[in-house]
């Protein structure tokens, strides 16, 4: 089995893919919260968002993560 490490730099040739344009539902929250997501427990600040995936999965997105990855729509 291959092993891949965190900040490793593997010795094979990548593709270039872009993420399709899904449109999610998402929240963002005014205090610290939890929600039980795919990955188990996860914990959210003041600031971050709740969002909903696309087969109704709840999980928890960083606001930094939030505005380099999503535009609202308004």
């Amino acid at each position: 089995m291959k092993h891949f490490s965190l900040h490793g730099n593997p010795d094979i040739l990548f593709q270039k893919a872009v993420k399709k344009p899904m449109e999610i539902e998402c929240y963002q929250m005014d205090e610290a919260f939890e929600v039980e997501s795919l990955e188990g427990l996860m914990k959210g600040k003041a600031g971050d968002w709740l969002m909903k995936g696309v087969s109704g999965e709840l999980y928890v997105c960083d606001d930094v993560i939030f505005k380099k990855s999503y535009d609202l729509i308004i």
